[in-house]
């Protein structure tokens, strides 16, 4: 019989597209002993959870809770819930996880239009606006922060226009909620879903989802049963509704790691989280910059907490990101899709976002560049980041 050895992964630094590292609160909070499921004290946790995560969402919709199952499972509990077989829905597509909505709805017998625009672009209004005419869907799903490119598309008015149209606003903050501005209620969103592992600096394991009256009224006249009976959220939201009926056993562990992270959240300010993730990435981009790297979202529609760059002529992508893991102990990520080999993803999210995170991801990049033998100014990167700081 072989027995494995005692658990001892080496240290990481993550900044990849997620996970990023899990503040050592929530680490903390994860050793504490279990409670029941349907324990008092733990329907009071869950309570508590519920409040916090509606305070980040910017939201006073009853109908929020985290999905017990990762991200995915986020953007599959609002896809197969708001959409029937044979529902119209329009799919913005601009990036591979926007692809991945357009599967799930095929999946769910939707009637999918797949509105499509460049990899690293974003989406105007104007054409949106005219798809929704032209098509009058039940839905329309759009990423915010798309983690494939890097692209921050604006949603501000994307709410108001769909309710013009009489069509439900579906909005993927898996990579924005935390990081950047997200106002449910103003911005008139009808469902969102987002993960624990990024903004939120918590493992991953959860899926936070929130539904507009609108969508839940929605979701009261389908005529047929959710597709998935795990994600009904006619079901699940008897469990963490006022009726507190059993669903399934939901993963205590997890509820404290996400309870921590979202008091670490609010008590830093969302507004103050956000120009954090502002400021690093600024610090982050001069630094690249200075070391003749490019972002490959648009200018003006970069995300501050995933940092997409090209890579430079001549390099080979995993050996330099093979030598950033083994010799500096940083993980960042690759491309995906029509990106694949082509792109860096730096991502500071959360409790990474801190200046040293960026200090030591351009001096080891700087590294592995030169090893390459690319034309790099030594110190550049390090030394413009320092100049936004020091502003």
């Amino acid at each position: 019989m072989s027995i494995a050895g005692q658990l001892n992964p080496p240290t990481r630094l993550l900044l990849g597209p997620g996970p990023s590292d899990v503040h050592p609160r929530v680490l903390t909070a994860m050793a504490t002993p279990l409670l029941g499921h349907l324990d008092p004290q733990f329907l009071v946790l869950m309570n508590e959870t519920q409040d916090m995560l509606r305070q980040a969402f910017r939201t006073s919709n009853q109908l929020t809770f985290p999905v017990s199952a990762t991200g995915m499972a986020g953007m599959e509990t609002c896809v197969v819930n708001l959409v029937e077989p044979g529902d119209k829905i329009v799919v913005c597509v601009k990036g591979f996880f926007g692809g991945r909505i357009v599967e799930v709805a095929e999946r769910a017998g939707a009637d999918i239009t797949r509105l499509d625009c460049p990899w690293g672009q974003v989406f105007n209004l104007d054409a949106i606006r005219d798809t929704l005419k032209k098509v009058r869907p039940k839905v329309l799903a759009i990423v915010q922060a798309e983690t494939s490119t890097g692209a921050w598309q604006p949603i501000q008015e994307l709410g108001k226009l769909c309710h013009e149209h009489d069509a439900l606003l579906l909005v993927d903050s898996v990579t924005a909620l935390g990081c950047v501005p997200l106002e449910v209620d103003a911005w008139e969103i009808d469902a969102v879903y987002s993960c624990t592992q990024k903004g939120l600096s918590c493992p991953p394991g959860l899926s936070p989802v929130t539904f507009s009256p609108r969508a839940v009224e929605a979701i009261a006249k389908r005529k047929t049963k959710v597709q998935s009976w795990y994600l009904d959220v006619t079901m699940v939201q008897r469990y963490w509704g006022a009726d507190r009926f059993y669903h399934h056993t939901a993963p205590i562990t997890m509820i404290y790691a996400l309870r921590e992270g979202l008091r670490i959240v609010l008590e830093e300010g969302l507004e103050a989280r956000w120009q954090r993730h502002l400021r690093n990435h600024r610090a982050l981009k001069a630094g690249l910059e200075a070391m003749g790297l490019e972002y490959s979202a648009a200018a003006g529609h970069q995300l501050p907490q995933l940092n997409a760059v090209k890579i430079p002529a001549g390099v080979d992508d995993l050996k330099a990101r093979g030598q950033l893991l083994t010799e500096f102990g940083i993980e960042v990520g690759g491309g995906l899709g029509d990106f694949k080999g082509k792109v860096w993803r730096i991502g500071l999210m959360g409790h990474n976002s801190r200046p040293n995170c960026v200090v030591q991801v351009l001096a080891a990049l700087e590294h592995c560049l030169l090893k390459q033998g690319c034309k790099v100014q030594p110190g550049a990167g390090v030394a413009a980041a320092n100049k936004v700081y020091a502003a």
